[in-house]
Order: structure tokens, then sequence, then C-alpha cells
């Protein structure tokens, strides 16, 4: 993770050069903005990146040059072999988009769908409590 976060943060810091030196060339206003953006999003992921890494304590087998492939083994978590829920947030956030150009009471419709259709996917593999867990 090392890597990582300074890898982020030169980044950061090269988007923020690059704005400057766009500025006193001339550049517009679009894309120095652009540029400053994109420096603090670079910089929101370098700083988590860097905060995880300290949170964990230890370096991790990617951020040793003599590391074995065998020591970043092991589980990674658990993947969706396969799932429905991302076809409805796409329409519903696909709707969402287009109601803003047909009219407001699409736009209520198309919320209410997103929220339940997100809702649905986060929830995906949640089990429900026994019937006796609850006493």
């Amino acid at each position: 993770m090392k890597t990582n976060w300074q890898l982020f943060g030169g980044l950061s810091v090269f988007y923020v050069l690059m704005a400057i030196v766009y500025y006193y060339v001339g550049g517009e206003a679009v894309g120095i903005t652009g540029m400053i953006l994109a420096a603090c999003l670079a910089g929101m992921v370098g700083f988590y990146v860097w905060f995880t890494q300290k949170r964990i304590g230890r370096l991790l087998p990617e951020d040793r040059p003599t590391a074995e492939i065998a020591e970043g083994a092991g589980e990674l978590g658990f993947y969706s072999p396969h799932s429905w829920w991302p076809l409805p947030v796409a329409a519903s956030a696909m709707a969402l988009g287009l109601s803003l150009l047909i009219g407001w009471w699409l736009t209520l419709i198309a919320l209410g769908a997103l929220v339940i259709s997100i809702i649905g996917f986060v929830t995906e593999y949640e089990k429900p409590l026994p019937d006796n867990a609850a006493h």
C-alpha cells in the first residue's frame, strides 16, 4: 500500500503543478478547474490508502520487492457470482438522468426506483433472522 499512496500523492501534486502551468500559459477556467478537481480526487484516494496502511500497521507483501507470490494468497473477500440488481440500478439511474429532460414527475418515480434498487442491491445477500432469534 505504500507504493499506492505514494503514486496517488505524486499524481495529486502533478495535477496541481500542471494546473498552475496551465493557468500561466493562458488556459481557460474549465481546464484549470478540471485539473484541480483531478488533484483533489487523487489526493483523496492517496489519503485513504495512506490511512488504511497506517491502520493495518505493517507492510503488505506488495510493498516488499523480495516477497513471494504465495505470501499474498488467501481469501480476498466475497464476490457475487451473479446478480440481477445492477440492471434495475442502471435502468433507474438512466431514467433519473432522462427525467431531468422530460419532467419533474418522472424524477420522483425514477428516484424512488433508484432508492429501492440500491437497497435491493446492497442487501442482496443479507440473511433474515430466524423466528426464534427475536425472542
